[in-house]
């Protein structure tokens, strides 16, 4: 396949989660190309501040765009939490005003309240050209439609240290449902256990077992838990072990698919750029003899991998 002829589907992560989100969209939506981008190099972004994050994240997203891609999805929760909102404010208002002509409004800035490139519908539609470029997460799917999902009208979250400080669930939810009471638990060895491909030993129940306990205690009427870190479905099988009968365990990447599906076809304008060769390539910051041998872990397939470099993004503010 000619790769320069091909606008695909660009899909983000700090590591190698977002391979889970990455299988959840192909599954649903094989027809189309994807580029996969991994800043493995840096992994994890979960203690790292807003601003690192944010700068870590655009220069990942201007290298996809700079590679074809019109649409990217930030698999990543951390960086769904600390930079998504400030892309989509600061950086791609600058690149449309860069791209096409279009008659000015009062008030330029993006919101996650008000910008149309949200996955599920109500959002905002501007009276000017369609975007050229867009950048979407995926915190807000599950927020979205987690309201259906709980009947105590208690949600638990299950996630890595940066996205329970960011508290982006809880401000999430609260948008579509604030009936709901939201209670969150960090759960820092949870990622290392699945990236060193130890999901089934004894030391994960341990690890697994204290901080489903610990969330419980915090509020005992939740009846839903959201695991809000794209490694944990593949502690999935442990999870369940742990938690209670009754209780749901929501994962984020069948929900991501289905926001995705629903964008496109409300953006024919968009799905219509997107290249439909039913393909797949992988790039990582990280050496790729590496990166093959963890993502063995979470696609059980062989992959061929690039390594790329990510410079710092330019994006004029004049």
């Amino acid at each position: 396949m000619d790769y320069e002829l091909t606008v695909p589907i660009g899909i983000f992560d700090s590591g190698y989660g977002g391979l889970t989100i990455l299988h959840e969209i192909r599954q649903l939506l094989p027809q189309y190309d994807y580029l996969y981008l991994g800043d493995n190099a840096r992994a994890p972004y979960g203690p790292r501040s807003f601003e690192v994050v944010y700068e870590f994240t655009r220069q990942a997203v201007f290298k996809l765009f700079s590679m074809g891609c019109h649409l990217v999805i930030l698999a990543c929760n951390t960086a769904s939490a600390k930079a998504l909102r400030s892309i989509q404010q600061n950086d791609l208002p600058l690149l449309d005003h860069h791209s096409s002509p279009r008659p000015a409004r009062k008030d330029a800035s993006l919101s996650e309240n008000t910008q149309e490139s949200r996955l599920l519908p109500g959002g905002f539609h501007p009276p000017f050209p369609p975007p050229s470029k867009r950048v979407l997460g995926i915190i807000r799917p599950t927020a979205e439609i987690i309201g259906q999902l709980t009947q105590s009208r208690h949600v638990g979250i299950l996630a890595t240290e940066g996205t329970i400080k960011s508290q982006s669930y809880q401000l999430e939810i609260q948008k579509f449902a604030p009936d709901i009471t939201v209670s969150g638990v960090a759960c820092p060895f949870w990622v290392p256990l699945v990236e060193y491909n130890e999901m089934d030993s004894p030391g994960a129940d341990y690890f697994v077992k204290k901080r489903i306990d610990q969330l419980l205690m915090t509020d005992s009427e939740i009846d839903t838990i959201i695991l809000g870190c794209t490694h944990y479905p593949l502690l999935l099988n442990k999870i369940l072990k742990y938690v209670p009968r009754g209780i749901k365990v929501i994962a984020q990447g069948e929900y991501v698919a289905n926001s995705l599906a629903d964008y496109l076809r409300r953006h024919p304008e968009m799905e219509h750029r997107c290249s439909k060769g039913a393909s797949c390539r992988y790039l990582t910051t990280e050496n790729a003899e590496k990166f093959k041998e963890s993502a063995l872990i979470f696609l059980h397939e062989h992959i061929d991998v690039q390594t790329v470099e990510l410079e710092q993004a330019r994006c004029s503010h004049d």
